[in-house]
């Protein structure tokens, strides 16, 4: 049997192409508020499948820079993701975590297959998105979407005291 030279590069170039993975990109505003004590808030980002079931966790602010290392304490402050999907989380966790983030907005993306946004099975999840201040209140939204994307779409949710605009951007 003869394999010929077009054949072999065309299997050569199938199996050397990178399969093809959906990409989000998460946009968070947190609000200024006017109060007397004001502190960024704690804030995690994570993904929920259809039952409520936490699948990954995305980004955690908190904070870092706590010389005694108390910042991680009140992690559990962020109850809804604490209960879900926090406990079982090591943190500081690379490309995770970081320091909180002052009123204004803040971008994450993340590309499927590469931590923190593992390979997703097809079907329906939600974005989660918990905010939690110190001397302030807390609040969650969610931003239901189906994976994966057939095209690019995107998603929007708004919080009413400590998150302002969430949007969640998807690609193919």
């Amino acid at each position: 049997m003869r394999i010929t030279a077009a054949f072999a590069v065309t299997a050569t170039a199938l199996v050397a192409s990178p399969a093809l993975a959906g990409e989000m990109t998460v946009n968070v505003t947190i609000p200024r508020l006017k109060v007397a004590e004001y502190h960024s808030p704690y804030t995690a980002i994570w993904i929920e499948n259809a039952a409520g079931k936490a699948v990954t966790t995305l980004d955690v602010r908190y904070e870092l820079d706590n010389a005694k290392g108390e910042g991680k304490k009140w992690l559990a402050d962020l109850r809804t993701w604490w209960r879900r999907a926090g406990r079982s989380l090591d943190v500081p966790a690379a490309g995770v975590t970081g320091p909180t983030q002052p009123p204004g907005s803040f971008n994450r993306s993340f590309r499927e297959g590469t931590r923190p946004l593992p390979k997703l099975a097809p079907g329906q999840y939600k974005l989660m998105v918990e905010a939690a201040r110190e001397v302030g209140g807390r609040e969650t939204v969610a931003i239901p979407f189906s994976w994966p994307p057939a095209k690019p779409a995107t998603l929007r949710a708004s919080g009413s005291a400590e998150l302002g605009a969430v949007t969640l951007s998807v690609k193919p």
